[in-house]
């Protein structure tokens, strides 16, 4: 009878084995996501190890398994029969492992497993049986793999335990692999660009506003042009060689490319790839603030966008804003300055209805348009103007541009008006930015005959400053007069609360919610005919609430 039960000891000890190998697959993919979701740089994704340090790096189930091990290798052997340890080792480990949790919850954004994602894979799998098959290796052959349970079990635990760091050695063993078919990749595309002497290339930056100024300027352009443009947020090296190498070819005349930066040198390093004809620098702000350190730093680093320019080269900029100003000073380049208040292209009588916004154009010389689109914001009037700017470089007329320009679409999840049954969203759920997110409550603001309501977890990546600007934040919600602040994330949201009741915005409207889906369980019961929402954001699930 004892040896019946201590097989079913031992198959539950195997059973247990596979558990805790599914929670290591788990807990790994978990951390790939992660690394994915910081662009797989090792530093970024280092120090958000340490913002999760607890919640996710070494959770206290580790700790409890831990002191278990211990208490069944000093104390369980003189105590317990090696069937209990057995079934002890089962029951805890199945409590705890079986159950997916962070691991196996519904992603905003799913893990993307692209080749790189692949290769990544493949090494983490491999670091990851290194200790578990030499030891478990060497017990198998001694015939003591489920005889003395505590140490295999031990083993695939600390091995589930070490995803993290293992995910990061893993980028780290990959890289020369991914630098060399990168460089592979960008060399291709060089020569590409080399055997299309006529192509006109165009290069945009900013703080915020690129992707919505890119498909802008393809509008416009298109209406004469054949046009190459990067989709969505392609503005790193390998987005823009992406498209170079796959997209491109001999019928475009022009290419439009988004340029990225989150540190210094990465303008260089882009235009290195592909060297601008005209160049767009729309703003500076103070996202990712917290890897550049000052505006100044962020408008030198943008400003190379106009120092790679060839000579007779054209920049056009955001007359608006001094930072871009400040870069535009070379002599050898023509300068197109656009803007709301000054500059050779300005915009003036801005208005917004249910159908979108409506503005009048003027190009100094005395020639105006009434331009209408269904882009939202002042923030869009100044894209619109900055692609007039564009398009008068190409030669295209004010009255051309104002009628394609009615046929924008709106970029996806920025200022985007969605019908929904009987209310309106007002979807700018990309990453928003402290220009962008007072624009979208203005626009809020100016809807009427329903209630309005806004739902954001506040923004990111604005370093030292961030809690000042969801503070202020806050207080643009307050003072907006609209019906109801739903708040996402118990303490990310803390300092737009506290800068929504410095107004005096009524607290019984104001509503926090723990997640993006509680919220809208709540919406669902609580909008009727008429009401508007803004969703202000939408952060990533790297991002914790």
């Amino acid at each position: 009878m004892y040896a019946t039960y201590h097989v079913i000891a031992e198959a539950l000890t195997g059973i247990l084995l596979l558990i805790l190998l599914r929670h290591s697959m788990l807990r790994g993919r978990f951390f790939l996501h992660r690394l994915q979701q910081n662009g797989y740089k090792r530093n970024e994704y280092a120090a958000w190890m340490r913002t999760r340090w607890t919640a996710d790096v070494m959770p206290g189930v580790y700790a409890w398994i831990n002191i278990l091990f211990v208490a069944l290798l000093f104390w369980g052997r003189g105590m317990l029969t090696p069937t209990s340890v057995h079934v002890i080792l089962f029951v805890f480990g199945a409590v705890w492992f079986l159950p997916g949790g962070t691991y196996t919850a519904m992603q905003k954004k799913p893990i993307a497993f692209t080749p790189r994602m692949m290769r990544l894979a493949a090494a983490l799998a491999v670091l990851s049986l290194i200790m578990p098959a030499a030891l478990l290796g060497r017990m198998s052959m001694a015939g003591r793999l489920l005889d003395e349970p505590v140490l295999p079990v031990f083993t695939m635990v600390t091995t589930a335990l070490l995803q993290p760091f293992l995910v990061w050695l893993a980028a780290v063993v990959t890289a020369p692999v991914e630098t060399r078919i990168q460089n592979g990749f960008i060399a291709a595309a060089k020569r590409k660009l080399a055997g299309l002497p006529d192509l006109k290339i165009i290069a945009i930056t900013g703080s915020y506003g690129k992707t919505s100024t890119k498909f802008v300027m393809k509008t416009l352009l298109t209406e004469r042009f054949n046009v190459c443009v990067t989709p969505g947020s392609y503005n790193t090296p390998m987005g823009i060689t992406k498209v170079i190498n796959d997209d491109l070819d001999a019928t475009h005349q022009i290419l439009i490319l988004e340029m990225g930066a989150r540190y210094a040198g990465n303008i260089d390093e882009l235009c290195g790839i592909a060297r601008p004809d005209v160049s767009v620098f729309s703003n500076v702000g103070i996202a990712h603030l917290e890897t550049f350190g000052s505006q100044a730093a962020i408008a030198e680093t943008k400003g190379a966008i106009i120092r790679h320019l060839p000579p007779g080269g054209t920049a056009v900029v955001n007359a608006d804003d001094p930072l871009v100003m400040g870069q535009a000073t070379r002599t050898d380049i023509s300068v197109m300055a656009v803007g709301l208040h000054t500059g050779r292209l300005r915009a003036s009588d801005i208005r917004y209805d249910a159908s979108g916004c409506h503005f009048r154009v003027s190009d100094g010389t005395g020639k105006s348009v009434r331009v209408s689109t269904r882009l939202l914001g002042a923030h869009n009037v100044q894209n619109i103007l900055l692609g007039f700017g564009v398009g008068l470089t190409f030669g295209l007329r004010l009255e051309t541009m104002a009628l394609a320009a009615s046929r924008i679409e709106p970029v996806e999840h920025r200022l985007q008006l969605k019908p929904a049954g009987p209310y309106t969203i007002i979807d700018d759920a990309f990453n928003s930015n402290p220009v962008g997110a007072a624009n979208a409550v203005e626009v809020l603001r100016s809807f009427t005959g329903g209630r309005r309501v806004i739902v954001t977890p506040g923004m990111v990546e604005l370093g030292e400053v961030e809690v000042a600007e969801n503070r202020r934040f806050g207080e643009a919600i307050g003072r907006s007069g609209i019906e109801l602040a739903i708040l996402v994330g118990l303490e990310r949201s803390k300092p737009i609360a506290e800068g929504i009741r410095a107004t005096g915005f009524p607290e019984d409207r104001i509503r926090v919610e723990a997640s993006l889906f509680t919220a809208n369980e709540f919406l669902r019961t609580w909008l009727q005919e008429g009401d508007v929402v803004l969703y202000e954001n939408d952060l990533p699930d790297v991002y914790a609430g």
